[in-house]
């Protein structure tokens, strides 16, 4: 799972749907986590629904196997073998 896309989808939802300003997603001072505790939970419930979520492929035999999980793990899901 890409953080990198997570955090991109995450962004985009906020600003699209919440409205958020550009501000709300300034970092701390580590650079990893948001500087306002309210964007910072809201990050982490972001990412616990997305790890929720599994697309369990079974036992493909499909030819593109490989580029369907991909595909599906580029949107920051997680694929059962």
């Amino acid at each position: 799972m890409d953080t990198n896309k997570m955090r991109e989808q995450f962004e985009s939802f906020a600003r699209e749907v919440l409205d958020w300003s550009d501000d709300e997603f300034r970092l701390a001072s580590d650079g990893k986590s948001y500087y306002w505790g309210a964007t910072g939970e809201a990050w982490v419930f972001w990412q616990a629904s997305r790890e929720a979520v599994v697309v369990d492929v079974g036992d493909m035999e499909w030819a593109h196997v490989d580029e369907v999980i991909a595909a599906i793990e580029a949107h920051g899901l997680k694929v059962a073998p």
